[in-house]
């Protein structure tokens, strides 16, 4: 492989026209495919082989027209002080709303409080429901603005009005910090280069390959029902790897200029060496990403195929445009220890003393059992929170109390319970039983004795008399353990009535669809891990030729993980400087956080582990000794994964500022799991490890060694075919 990317590097460097007109080709066309092509929300959100899915399926089949999946709005009034819902001028208001709400062309129907008897026992509350026939992102802007003037109106004669519910969804939003953490980056590589062209060239790449991947992605946003967070996350993490990817070529490429080897040969050899670990850290991240269609959600594999999509654009740009933007720079571009008039040097200067890098490993060398007992309790110690881990998926309890939507939701609880703002729909099918009325008042009467259940209303059968719906209340809020009991109770009495009457009960609703997918999620965690970590571990055996290398990373990458998995625990569900965060309201994880962590941080913590340990081995086979062969690895690594790690915890750090939920915990999750992967994983347990470890840690069986192909990532057959070998160092068979 060496060899193919060395001389992939040399011809990108050596027609750098052709390569750059290219990307800027791709570019285009995707920009324009993204501009020309229509526009898309949030993707439809299915979870195939759930019971709330079957009942919602059930729902379109035996309802037709009802529009199960349309997006609703519950306009909730609150009377001034002193006064009363239900006084003549405040009821005539809320009807001369209501009939404007009904004249909407998609709205289905608008229940009327005073008919539905939706107004709070004390008098000062009431709700109209307005149903859609289609899903809050494909409704017009009319009639989201019909709905907001009808609000507005039922304002003016004194009320307060606040609007509840998905009709209002909009497109989240990433706020000024997600371009801080871009300029985090630029400053982190000005530092690193100490030129801006050499600092500018990974920020240019990545920029182009995030333009390519995320219009490709808009611009089949509406053909493969992409959603807007598809694209969001995409965009953070091919940030972040083009970043880095960048970065290490364009380092190598420094060094090798600083051992006398012409541009040309110093780019081949750069995309020869670092190339092939860019290429198999990508491998890492894809399989992660890609693996996350193991849990059958498919917008959870919509994300990961999308963002997979654009860590193999940024590895592709990586070995092909930063080689030819290296011709253009040209002598602009120092060697390694020659820094540019930016930060006042210009010849070449040697250090007088070893690096940072060489000092903390030669350190750790030193005392490898208790920095790794340091590295390890300590990351236990932030992993604690974890035990405490609640999975839920956001409604609108969980949204700023600026937005109208969390004021609906606050509205509603003070009149009517916490729990009516999760209300369960309960279909019961029928069709196969001899009486299907009787069948009807037996379940809702077998839901009534259920504990936490405030309301059940009566049946309301389809025209054929063959399925009916029932809406029950929980005594609870949506998202609490006593609701999830509920709905797993009425379902253990669908089992008995099924068993009775051939009848089928089925529980669905928002609340219902939210419990299932986080316990879709808990089952698939297992064995996600073992396909992603499996095909990863066998990879790294590949490019290591060790059993216990991999292992090892495996290992430090489940501590990472499990801190990072405490930490948002401690922020968002305990509140542990949730201000500081701007999280306004606590609640439990998204039930697709852990996972999601898990595929992305794996992929990345495998950047640092081939990146770093890969130089590593690359003077181990060369005749130095495991000890010393770790600090060589650090003297030429330590810095660059460093500086790597530091931009890539800044761009996800930037979508803390996002005003989407989801967007701002995982914009933390993958900031804090880098933080601890990288410095106290990679930088003090790794080398720890291996110190300990001494030969062994590079041990393979020698009927693996022949089986394994030789991909050649430390460039050992560029050092041969030049004959760069040192004379003295006898090359170890590993």
């Amino acid at each position: 492989m060496a060899t193919f990317l060395y001389k992939l590097g040399r011809l990108s460097f050596r027609r750098r026209h052709f390569v750059a007109l290219i990307w800027v080709a791709l570019l285009t066309l995707a920009g324009v495919g993204a501009a020309s092509a229509p526009a898309a929300g949030n993707s439809s959100f299915s979870i195939p082989g759930t019971e709330a899915q079957k009942a919602f399926d059930l729902l379109e089949q035996r309802f037709p027209g009802t529009s199960a999946d349309g997006a609703t709005a519950r306009v909730v009034f609150k009377a001034p002080s002193g006064e009363k819902m239900t006084d003549p001028g405040n009821k005539a208001t809320v009807q001369d709303t209501v009939k404007e709400l009904s004249d909407g062309s998609e709205v289905v129907r608008v229940t009327d409080p005073y008919r539905a008897k939706a107004v709070s026992k004390d008098g000062t509350i009431a709700y109209a429901q307005v149903s859609y026939k289609v899903s809050g992102m494909e409704l017009d802007d009319a009639a989201k603005d019909a709905l907001e003037d009808s609000a507005q109106d039922a304002r003016k004669a004194g009320l307060t009005v606040e609007i509840g519910g998905d009709a209002l969804q909009a497109v989240p939003h990433t706020g000024s910090s997600e371009v801080i953490g871009i300029a985090v980056a630029a400053v982190v590589l000005v530092i690193t280069f100490g030129s801006l062209v050499a600092a500018g060239l990974p920020l240019l790449t990545a920029l182009i390959g995030v333009g390519i991947g995320v219009s490709a992605i808009t611009g089949l946003a509406s053909a493969l029902d992409l959603g807007t967070t598809t694209s969001t996350l995409a965009m953070m993490i091919g940030l972040a790897v083009g970043i880095d990817y960048a970065l290490f070529i364009v380092s190598r490429y420094r060094a090798e200029l600083a051992e006398g080897r012409e541009r040309e040969e110093a780019a081949g050899r750069a995309v020869g060496t670092a190339g092939s670990a860019v290429v198999f850290a990508g491998l890492t991240v894809v399989i992660a990403l890609v693996g996350l269609s193991v849990v059958n959600i498919p917008m959870l594999t919509k994300m990961g195929i999308a963002a997979a999509g654009t860590v193999a654009i940024a590895v592709l740009i990586a070995l092909t445009m930063v080689p030819a933007l290296l011709g253009y720079a040209g002598r602009r571009v120092k060697p390694m220890g020659e820094k540019g008039k930016l930060l006042g040097r210009t010849a070449k200067q040697k250090p007088e003393r070893p690096n940072l890098g060489t000092r903390w490993a030669s350190f750790v060398v030193r005392r490898p059992l208790a920095v790794l007992l340091l590295g390890v309790i300590g990351l236990g110690a932030a992993a604690v929170p974890a035990t405490s881990l609640e999975l839920g998926l956001p409604d609108d309890g969980s949204q700023p109390t600026s937005t109208t939507q969390r004021r609906a939701y606050d509205l509603l609880s003070e009149g009517f319970g916490p729990g009516f703002n999760g209300p369960l729909m309960v279909v019961v099918d029928a069709k196969n039983s001899d009486d299907p009325k009787a069948v009807f008042t037996e379940t809702g009467d077998a839901i009534k004795g259920l504990k936490d259940v405030v309301t059940v209303t009566p049946a309301q059968p389809n025209k054929a008399g063959d399925t009916a719906t029932i809406t029950v209340i929980p005594g609870s809020k949506p998202s609490s353990v006593t609701t999830e009991n509920l709905v797993h109770g009425i379902r253990d009495a669908g089992a008995d009535i099924k068993a009775g009457t051939d009848a089928g009960v089925l529980v669905t609703g928002s609340t219902a669809m939210n419990i299932d997918v986080s316990e879709k999620l808990n089952d698939a965690l297992v064995p996600y891990l073992v396909l992603v970590v499996g095909l990863a571990f066998l990879l790294l055996i590949v490019v290591f030729r060790s059993i216990l290398v991999p292992l090892k990373a495996a290992l430090g990458f489940l501590l990472s993980v499990m801190a990072a998995l405490g930490a948002v625990v401690a922020v968002f569900q305990w509140g542990w400087l949730s201000g500081l965060m701007g999280v306004e309201q606590t609640g439990p994880v998204m039930s697709m956080m852990p996972i999601f962590m898990v595929g992305v941080v794996f992929g990345l913590a495998m950047d640092y582990e081939v990146f770093l340990v890969t130089r590593m081995r690359e003077a181990y086979v060369h005749g130095e000794k495991p000890a010393q062969a770790v600090v060589t690895g650090f003297r030429h690594g330590a810095r660059v994964v460093t500086a790597a790690a530091v931009i890539m915890m800044a761009v996800f750090a930037g979508f803390i500022g996002s005003s989407e939920s989801m967007v701002k915990m995982i914009g933390f999750g993958l900031a804090i799991a880098v933080f601890f992967d990288a410095f106290v994983v990679r930088m003090a347990i790794v080398p720890a490890v291996l110190a300990l470890l001494g030969r062994t840690a590079w041990w393979l069986p020698k009927w693996l060694d022949r089986a394994l192909p030789n991909v050649d990532v430390e460039g050992e057959g560029l050092r041969a075919a030049s004959g760069d070998d040192d004379g003295d160092r006898e090359l170890v068979r590993v």
